[in-house]
């Protein structure tokens, strides 16, 4: 195994024509994929790994410099594909892993040949003629509260996130994981995330992408999906699935897992 596959604890499994790639978002791990990997596993050769600063990577690891932007997240899953001499994949991204691969993508176009993003957004602070949901006071008080009790500050923000209650198995997993995210490296990322604006990038996408959204998703508005589809320069899709929250996947799997699948095994038929 190479120093970049160790680093972020990355796993291949199945075996096919057709390589897939799992990218997850902000305070989980490759876990959150556990639903639907089982679907996948017997037709396509899938790739899993960890983003630097998940509570399952090396802290030692995390570059505070190299992930101030998320272009450093972009050439670590170049660096992956590299190590593991995959020369095309479909990569399904969630959250802020929609985006990082839009920047590899942009970057090394010939080692895509489809984005599948869930839950994704170039831009999560409102401005002009934009809506991203979020005014600089929410964040403030949002990075304020990671800062003076982060275990609280989990708590919280998991069934927010997530879209349900405490006792939900969901709820449960998505708090495991981002607890076990060391609190400055938490704080350092999802600043990076919030601040982060990519708008510019989607002009310059060649590779064909698939959006997915939840209907009803705290960090997300569905006016961001169909901001995505009407500004990517490539062919894109959008779909808005009736449900709810940021990890849709972790919490609705039985309606977002054939989703997934579909996306990742159909070419856009749909033309802007």
């Amino acid at each position: 195994m190479g120093i970049v596959e160790e680093a972020h604890n990355v796993r291949v499994v199945g075996s096919g024509p057709r390589t897939v790639v799992l990218a997850h978002g902000f305070g989980t791990d490759q876990s959150v994929w556990k639903h639907l990997v089982p679907h996948l596993v017997d037709g396509c050769r899938v790739v899993l790994f960890d983003n630097m600063g998940a509570g399952t990577t090396n802290p030692d690891y995390f570059d505070f410099d190299r992930y101030a932007t998320l272009e450093g997240y972009a050439y670590d899953v170049i660096a992956i594909l590299e190590e593991l001499q995959v020369h095309s994949c479909v990569y399904v991204g969630h959250s802020v892993s929609a985006m990082i691969g839009v920047i590899a993508s942009v970057a090394r176009p010939d080692l895509f040949t489809k984005l599948v993003t869930i839950s994704a957004s170039p831009r999560y602070l409102n401005d002009v003629d934009y809506y991203g949901g979020f005014e600089l006071e929410d964040l403030e008080q949002l990075f304020e509260a990671m800062r003076s009790n982060y275990k609280a500050w989990c708590s919280g923000f998991a069934p927010l996130a997530v879209g349900g209650d405490m006792d939900s198995v969901a709820v449960q997993e998505f708090s495991r994981t981002l607890f076990n995210m060391r609190p400055d490296i938490a704080l350092s990322v999802l600043q990076t995330i919030f601040r982060s604006d990519l708008r510019h990038v989607l002009s310059h996408v060649t590779v064909p992408c698939h959006i997915i959204q939840s209907m009803k998703d705290l960090a997300v508005p569905v006016v961001v999906a169909e901001y995505l589809h009407r500004n990517l320069s490539c062919e894109s899709v959008v779909e808005v699935m009736s449900t709810d929250g940021h990890l849709p996947q972790l919490s609705s799997p039985d309606v977002v897992v054939p989703v997934i699948l579909r996306h990742i095994h159909h070419d856009i038929e749909i033309q802007k």
